[in-house]
């Protein structure tokens, strides 16, 4: 097992929105692969929003409900990107 500063930040939350951290020496395993994964559909859908959200600023017929809407994903993808930024470079450290 990892030690205690080496444990990975998974791309999802626990219980109350408690941040899960996995334990292994096995970077290949089943956890790892599934972390991996999720965190790259989080960077891509993130990419995607960032599109979308430059059209959305293009448009001078957008509404007060559509750049609330926008804000509020780019929010959640901005949460996303951060988890896996911190994730990622504690794996550097």
């Amino acid at each position: 097992m990892t030690p205690q500063n080496e444990l990975r930040l998974l791309p999802w939350s626990g219980p109350d929105g408690k941040p899960c951290y996995l334990s292994t020496d096995d970077s290949g395993g089943y956890l790892s692969r599934l972390a991996d994964n999720i965190e790259a559909v989080q960077l891509g859908m993130a990419s995607d929003l960032v599109e979308r959200v430059s059209a959305i600023l293009g448009d001078r017929d957008a509404g007060p409900e559509d750049l609330r809407r926008m804000l509020t994903e780019l929010t959640g993808a901005l949460r996303d990107v951060l988890r896996v930024a911190t994730s990622r470079g504690d794996l550097l450290a």
